[in-house]
C-alpha cells in the first residue's frame, strides 16, 4: 500500500518505521523542522528493546510531494486535526481510506467533515512511543495491541485489508464490530495517568509508587465509565483497576504519556479530548464528572502558567 502519516512524531514515526520497513510506501508527513530534516538526511533511528536501527523512510512537510494514497493515518495533536486534515487535501484521492489513531474522542467527526464519512474508519492503539530527539525514537510495539473498525461496526473489505498491512509489519491488530466500544476502552486507559503525570510530571515508575494517585486514578476511570454507560456504550473494560493496569503493562518505569512529552516542550495538551471529553459527555448524559473536572481545570491552569510564562520571556 502506499500510507501516509500525519503527524509525525513519536508515535506516527514508530508506525511509519514499522509499515516501511514491511515494504510499503510509507510516508512520514509533519510540519517543517528537525525532526523531518533529520531523518530526510539520517533515516530514522529506533529504539526497540534496547537496540538500535535505521530505518529508511520518506519524509516530507508538503502533502503535495506525497500525492493520493490508499491510506491516511491521523496522528497529529488532537486540537490540531481540523487543520491538518484541511491542509493535506493533496493526500486524499477517490479511494483513500482516513484512520485516525489519536488518544481521545471526536476525531472522526472532524475528519468526516473535511473528506466525507464514507472515506473514515477509526481506530485506537496501545504502542507507545518517546520522541529521544530529532530523528530519534523510543518505541514499544512487541505485544501492544491496536484495533481498527468501521464507524457502523461492519467488518468490511477495506478494514481486514488493512489489519492485513499491519499484522504483516509486525503490529498485533484486531478488527473490532464495536470500534466505539474499542474507543472509549482506550480513553480509559488515557484518563488513568495521563492528566495525572502532567500535573505531577512523573514518570511512570514514579506515578504507580504513590498510593494516593492510584486513587484518584481510580476515581477518574469510575467516572468515565459511569459516562460511558449511560451514553450506551458497550465496554470490555468495566473496573478501573484494569484501566490502570493496562496503562502501564509492558512499557519501562522510564515511560512518560504523551501529556507529561507535550507539556514539558511547552506545548498545550489534548486534554479537551480525553478527561475533556468525560465531563462533557458526562453533563449531557445527567453524570457527575467532578475528578475529571478538577484534572482538566489543572491542566488548564498549566498550559495557562506556559503561555504566560513565555509572553514574559517574548518581551524581555
Amino acid at each position: 500500500m502506499k500510507i501516509c502519516i500525519l503527524g509525525s512524531g513519536a508515535l506516527g514515526s514508530t508506525f511509519g518505521a514499522a509499515l516501511s520497513e514491511a515494504g510499503h510506501e510509507t510516508w512520514l508527513l509533519n510540519r517543517a523542522g528537525a525532526h523531518i530534516d533529520a531523518i530526510r538526511h539520517n533515516g530514522l533511528a529506533v529504539i526497540e528493546d534496547d537496540v538500535e536501527r535505521s530505518v529508511r523512510i520518506n519524509a516530507t512537510s508538503r502533502a503535495e510531494e506525497v500525492g493520493a494514497v490508499d491510506l491516511l493515518i491521523v496522528l497529529v495533536k488532537s486540537f490540531a486535526t481540523a487543520r491538518a486534515i484541511a491542509d493535506a487535501g493533496a493526500l486524499v484521492g477517490p479511494q483513500t481510506v482516513v484512520m485516525s489513531l489519536q488518544n481521545g474522542l471526536g476525531h472522526e467527526d472532524l475528519l468526516a467533515e473535511a473528506v466525507g464519512r464514507d472515506k473514515v474508519i477509526a481506530g485506537k492503539t496501545y504502542v507507545g512511543g518517546v520522541l529521544l530527539a530529532p530523528g530519534r525514537i523510543r518505541c514499544g510495539v512487541d505485544g501492544k495491541q491496536t484495533f481498527i473498525g468501521e464507524l457502523d461496526g461492519q467488518v468490511s473489505a477495506r478494514v481486514s485489508q488493512i489489519a492485513e498491512v499491519f499484522r504483516g509489519a509486525g503490529l498485533a491488530t484486531t478488527v473490532s464490530e464495536n470500534i466505539l466500544g474499542t474507543m472509549w476502552d482506550k480513553l480509559l486507559v488515557n484518563v488513568s495517568t495521563g492528566a495525572l503525570t502532567g500535573i505531577t510530571m512523573l514518570t511512570y515508575g514514579q506515578l504507580y509508587s504513590e498510593p494516593l494517585l492510584r486513587e484518584t486514578a481510580l476515581a477518574a476511570v469510575a467516572e468515565a465509565i459511569a459516562v460511558a454507560k449511560a451514553a450506551g456504550v458497550t465496554l470490555s473494560l468495566t473496573e478501573p483497576e484494569q484501566a490502570w493496569n493496562l496503562a502501564s503493562a509492558g512499557l519501562p518505569a522510564s515511560f512518560k504519556t504523551s501529556m507529561l512529552q507535550s507539556l514539558e516542550k511547552g506545548s498545550i495538551t489534548e486534554i479537551d479530548f480525553i478527561n475533556g471529553a468525560v465531563v462533557r459527555l458526562g453533563q449531557r448524559h445527567g453524570i457527575a464528572t467532578p475528578v475529571n473536572a478538577t484534572l482538566v481545570a489543572c491542566i488548564k491552569g498549566i498550559e495557562r502558567a506556559m503561555a504566560d510564562h513565555q509572553q514574559e520571556e517574548t518581551k524581555r
